[in-house]
C-alpha cells in the first residue's frame, strides 16, 4: 500500500509522517506543491492521496480534481471551511474531510484511512425498489472503497444473502414491494446475528416511531432521507467499527488464543444446546479426542515457542481436514477434539485414521526445521447420555491407544 501526501506545511508532513509509520507501516510519499503531487501522480498508483486543499500553487483546491483525475480516492485537510466550499467538495465526491485542529485531526486520518484498507473487502448490500436512491447509496459507498451489491426489492435481498452469506452490511429502505424493510430484516434476523451481519434502515416517510421500530426489528441504525454525505458515511462506519468490536470480543470468548479454533467454552456451549436436539432427531454425535503424543519431548527439546508452532500448524491440519464441516476445538495443552453430527463411530474411525496416518508421514515445519509428530485418538458416540459421561467415555479410548503403543485411534467399548 502506497500513500501520497501533499502539504505544505512541513511541522503536519512530520505529524502525518509519524502516525502513518506508527499504525500502517506502508510506503509515503510526500510533495509540497501541486506541481510535484502532479508527478508523483504519474510514476506511482496509490491507494489514497492525504492533501491539504490550499497550496502554494493551487490556492482554489485544484489538487482534488487533480488527484480524483488519476483515480486515487482523496481525502482533504484544511485550516478552514465555509458552508459552500464543503458542499462543493462533497460535490467532488471525496472520502472526506478534516480540519487541522489539532493532534486529534491527523489521528482521525490514520484511522479513516486503515478502514479505508478494511472496507476494500467489506461487502455491502443495497436494497431499495428505487434505482435512483440505489445508485446514490452505491456511489457514497463507492467513495468508501467498499464491494456494493444491488436489490431492487426484499426478497431478491434474501436471495442474495443466501447465496453470498459474506456479506458485513444490509443497507435496506422501508418502503418496498413484496417485502418491506421490516419483514426483511425479520427473516435476515433469523439466519444472521448481528455479529455476522449489521443493519441500517432508511426511510423517506416522516413517522416518528420508524427509527424505534427498525431497531426494535434487528437494525442495528436507521437514517431518514433525505441524509447529508457525512451522516451517512458516520452512520456507516461507526455500525462497521462496533461489528468489528462486537466480532473482536466474541473471538476473545470462543477461539483459543494461540491455534485460532474453537476453544472448550465454545464447544460446551454449542453442543450442550444441541445435545436435546441431536437426541428428539434421533441423528448421530460421535466425538475424537485427540492427543498429540510425547510432546513434552517437543517443548523439552526445542522449547515452548517451537512447540506453541507445532499446535499452531497441527490445529491448521485439523480445520482444513475437518472444519468445513465439522467442529475443531481445542481443549487444553495438547489436547483437541472434533464433533462429528450425523456420523457414527466406524466412519469416524475411517477418518480418522486417514488423518492420523498423513500426519505421521508429513512432518510440521517449524522455525527450526522439521518435527515429526503424531497423535493418539479415543472416539466415543453419543447414546443417552450427557455430554460429560460422552466425553469420559471418549477419554478412554484416547487412554486405550496410548496404552496400546499410540499413533493409534480406538472406539470406546472395542478390544
Amino acid at each position: 500500500m502506497r500513500i501520497l501526501v501533499v502539504e505544505d506545511s512541513r511541522v503536519v508532513s512530520r505529524i502525518l509522517q509519524h502516525l502513518i509509520a506508527q499504525e500502517l507501516g506502508c510506503d509515503v510519499d510526500f510533495a509540497e506543491d501541486m506541481a510535484t503531487a502532479r508527478l508523483l501522480l504519474t510514476q506511482y498508483k496509490y491507494f489514497v492521496a492525504i492533501t491539504d486543499l490550499n497550496l502554494p500553487d493551487a490556492q482554489e483546491g485544484e489538487i482534488v480534481k487533480l488527484v480524483q483525475g488519476h483515480q486515487t480516492p482523496c481525502i482533504v485537510l484544511t485550516g478552514s471551511l465555509d458552508g459552500q466550499q464543503r458542499k462543493r467538495l462533497l460535490q467532488l465526491g471525496i472520502v472526506d474531510y478534516i480540519l487541522k485542529e489539532n493532534r486529534f485531526s491527523y489521528e482521525y486520518v490514520v484511522r479513516l484511512v486503515t478502514r479505508l484498507k478494511r472496507n476494500e473487502k467489506v461487502k455491502v448490500l443495497v436494497a431499495d425498489d428505487s434505482m435512483v436512491s440505489r445508485k446514490f447509496v452505491r456511489s457514497l459507498l463507492e467513495q468508501q472503497l467498499f464491494q456494493v451489491i444491488e436489490a431492487d426489492d426484499g426478497l431478491s435481498a434474501l436471495e442474495i444473502l443466501k447465496s453470498q452469506p459474506d456479506i458485513t452490511l444490509l443497507i435496506t429502505d422501508y418502503n418496498m414491494p413484496g417485502l418491506d424493510g421490516f419483514g426483511l430484516i425479520l427473516k435476515v434476523r433469523e439466519s444472521f446475528t448481528r455479529e455476522e451481519l449489521a443493519i441500517i434502515g432508511l426511510s423517506s416517510d416522516d413517522d416518528e416511531s420508524l427509527s424505534a421500530r427498525f431497531i426494535k426489528n434487528g437494525a442495528n441504525d436507521f437514517l431518514q432521507k433525505p441524509f447529508v454525505h457525512e451522516e451517512f458515511h458516520c452512520r456507516v462506519l461507526n455500525t462497521l467499527d462496533s461489528l468489528d468490536m462486537i466480532r473482536k470480543l466474541w473471538e476473545q470468548a470462543n477461539l483459543d488464543y494461540l491455534t485460532g479454533v474453537y476453544n472448550r467454552r465454545y464447544f460446551f456451549n454449542l453442543f450442550e444446546e444441541q445435545l436435546q436436539q441431536i437426541e428428539q432427531k434421533k441423528t448421530s454425535l460421535t466425538l475424537a479426542l485427540l492427543d498429540i503424543d510425547f510432546f513434552k519431548k517437543v517443548n523439552d527439546t526445542y522449547g515452548h515457542d517451537i512447540g506453541d508452532e507445532v499446535l499452531v500448524e497441527f490445529a491448521a491440519r485439523l480445520k482444513h481436514f475437518f472444519g468445513q464441516h465439522f467442529t475443531v476445538a481445542r481443549f487444553g495443552g495438547e489436547e483437541f477434539t472434533v464433533a462429528f453430527r450425523g456420523l457414527n463411530e466406524d466412519k469416524v474411525f475411517s477418518l480418522m485414521d486417514k488423518f492420523r496416518a498423513q500426519l505421521e508421514v508429513e512432518a510440521i515445519q517449524t522455525s527450526q526445521g522439521p518435527i515429526n509428530v503424531t497423535v493418539s485418538t479415543g472416539i466415543a458416540g453419543l447414546s443417552d447420555e450427557s455430554l460429560d459421561n460422552l466425553l469420559q467415555r471418549a477419554d478412554k479410548a484416547l487412554y486405550d491407544a496410548k496404552e496400546l503403543g499410540r499413533n493409534l485411534v480406538c472406539i470406546e467399548g472395542n478390544e
